[in-house]
């Protein structure tokens, strides 16, 4: 039986989710901005290096975000049933399983993490630089991994203040180590790294902290259960395969911007942090779309799920169109923060105008991405991502091979190319959503899928 709510009891339940949501998940991408520009007056090389390490480093975390999107939509689908204590068990299973597979990941790209740089082709001395601060990051890979699936729990609990707090403190506490260890102390790119480890520990510690409180009020249990984390495990492929082809994407077009050269991969370092800030606020929407989603479904309320997703995704492309006019404006003055190189600025801006452009789109990928996912849509997201990969590729290849003859007309006409070519890698995921929403496959109802 769907429930009838009145629009504006909907629209505030949105923002209740969605502004702390906002503010949590804009926190990461600024405490980026704000290691790039810290590192970008290091030098062009040293940005470039950033660019290359940071790439491999949030590929290594973020392949398992399903530790945070599958176990909100898990566990709202349990909320929504009435399972509090079930939905809690759920939650420190998925914690349990971030901390396995973080420590393994850190062991392995602590080991080969100049392999792994080298792999992108850049200068020699961006590599060293790379090498450096993505061997000292790994040792975070644990916090920001176990970080990720309590967010996912209390995300899916409908609270969304948590954290925002964390992550308000956490950035907060990495910039201001930032400036102590690589301008106090005279560390260099090794500083900033080192901040960036001390900050996701913290960060890790006080929402753990809470996910303990709330399982301990509900009676749920603390231990591992193994076949629980096995199941947690399993549960999770389809969006880790979704997320693989994701970060392929994100990487392969850091390898493009690396064969161009030096400026170009540092002017592509910066728009691709800019594009994650946009990206990380529209994705605001998506964490509410993921909650809202999961417990209407898991209380069999399609309608309420539908409703949701219509204002949603009306909300997201205007919110893309606002930022995208609010970068417009700043394009060409936004570039001096990061970097004091005349080339990169001019490369910066001109890569700068194209992220601005596709903004739109952005804002309806990326709520219909949550509405699938809080759905368990894993499956389909899959199968979707692995065609849009092999679509984007031969488009990739493109301006690789074409290199020469896009230098040849500068490096802001290069990389503004590569973007024009990226931003087509987001009409293709729009096309394939729009045609899933269309349908009523995606909306099963039940405690789970």
């Amino acid at each position: 039986m769907s429930t009838t709510r009145s629009d504006p009891a909907q629209s505030r339940e949105i923002l209740r989710l969605a502004v702390p949501a906002f503010l949590a998940l804009v926190a990461e991408p600024l405490f980026l901005l704000a290691d790039s520009a810290i590192i970008g007056h290091l030098g062009t090389a040293q940005l470039a290096g950033l660019g290359v390490a940071s790439a491999t480093l949030i590929t290594a975390a973020n392949i398992f975000v399903f530790l945070a999107y599958g176990t909100t939509s898990i566990v709202a689908r349990q909320i929504g049933a009435g399972s509090q204590r079930g939905a809690l068990e759920a939650g420190i299973d998925g914690t349990w399983l971030a901390v396995g597979l973080g420590a393994a990941t850190a062991v392995a790209v602590a080991v080969a993490a100049a392999p792994l740089c080298r792999l992108f082709g850049a200068s020699d001395a961006a590599i060293g630089y790379a090498a450096t601060y993505l061997r000292i990051s790994a040792l975070g890979i644990p916090a920001m991994l176990v970080a990720l699936a309590a967010t996912g729990v209390l995300r899916g609990l409908q609270d969304t203040r948590t954290p925002l707090a964390a992550s308000v403190a956490g950035f907060s506490s990495n910039i201001l180590l930032n400036l102590l260890f690589v301008f106090g102390f005279g560390w260099g790119i090794a500083g900033s790294a080192w901040g960036t480890v001390f900050a996701q520990t913290g960060m890790a510690t006080a929402l753990v902290t809470v996910l303990v409180r709330h399982a301990r009020a509900a009676g749920a249990g603390l231990h591992p259960h193994p076949g629980r984390v096995l199941r947690a495990a399993l549960t999770g492929i389809p969006l880790l395969v979704r997320t693989l082809a994701l970060r392929a994407i994100l990487l392969v077009t850091t390898w493009v911007a690396a064969g161009l050269g030096d400026v170009p991969l540092a002017s592509h370092q910066v728009a691709a942090t800019v594009w994650s800030f946009l990206a990380f606020a529209l994705d605001a929407l998506a964490i509410a779309a993921q909650a809202l989603t999961g417990r209407a479904l898991g209380a069999g309320d399609v309608g309420a799920a539908r409703a949701a997703t219509t204002t949603m995704v009306r909300w997201g492309m205007w919110g893309g169109t606002v930022l995208g006019v609010l970068l417009l404006a700043v394009h060409s003055v936004l570039p001096s923060v990061f970097t004091t190189d005349p080339a990169v600025r001019a490369t910066l801006a001109a890569a700068l105008v194209v992220v601005a452009l596709g903004q739109p789109l952005s804002g309806f990928v990326f709520v219909v991405d949550g509405v699938l996912i809080g759905a368990g849509d894993g499956r389909w997201l899959a199968k979707a991502m692995a065609a849009t990969l092999v679509l984007y590729l031969p488009l990739a290849i493109w301006v690789h091979v074409s290199s020469g003859d896009l230098m040849a007309g500068g490096a802001p006409h290069a990389v503004a190319i590569l973007w024009v070519v990226f931003t087509a890698f987001m009409a293709i995921r729009a096309c394939f959503f729009w045609w899933r929403i269309r349908g009523d496959d995606w909306a099963v109802t039940g405690a789970a899928r």
